[in-house]
């Protein structure tokens, strides 16, 4: 089912143990916004996804430059207990399936949906907010968007909401006018 949490695997129950962790400790708030600041740093930084990633790294060095970009983010003491726990069992390679999962968990306590929207550029603070505002007309619940850009769409967006996907990029339309074309 789209909208059942995956809890399976090893990320799995890391994510259910800190996701725990931090309701008991009142902290899922600050862990959440952690976690999307790690998420976008992992993205966005080749040198910081090797870190995490890369097997060649021993765990002091990882658990050193972890710890540094913690400290600069200023990330909730959970969050640090945390990413250093993996750190030091040597599965820091999962923290982005951790994420993911503990997002998902996130979503469901806070009765949120998750889309997946792509643009052909980063879309602005207005943007994102009447996107949400839409789809929260449209779907009865609040949406947490997760954004990635793809240039090649051309124009217009791809949301997907589970299994549902609303598709109004100009590289389909182009696509469906050609096929459309040829039939004729």
């Amino acid at each position: 089912m789209a909208n059942e949490v995956q809890f399976h695997g090893l990320a799995g129950r890391y994510a259910r143990a800190v996701f725990e962790l931090a309701q008991e400790e009142k902290a899922v708030d600050a862990l959440d916004r952690d976690f999307a600041t790690l998420k976008t740093l992992i993205g966005e930084n080749p040198d910081l996804t090797r870190l995490v990633r890369a097997p060649v790294f021993n765990s002091d060095e990882q658990a050193k430059g972890m710890n540094a970009i913690l400290h600069r983010m200023e990330a909730a003491p959970l969050t640090r207990r945390f990413v250093l726990l993996l750190t030091s069992k040597r599965r820091l390679f999962i923290l982005s399936d951790v994420i993911r999962v503990f997002e998902q968990l996130v979503a469901k306590l806070r009765g949120e949906v998750r889309a997946q929207v792509t643009s052909t550029r980063a879309l602005n603070d207005a943007e994102v907010a009447e996107l949400k505002q839409i789809l929260k007309s449209k779907l009865g619940r609040e949406a947490r968007l997760d954004a990635k850009v793809d240039p090649s769409l051309l124009g217009g967006l791809v949301v997907q909401v589970g299994s549902r996907m609303i598709d109004s990029s100009l590289r389909t339309k182009l696509n469906a006018l050609r096929t459309a074309m040829r039939g004729h």
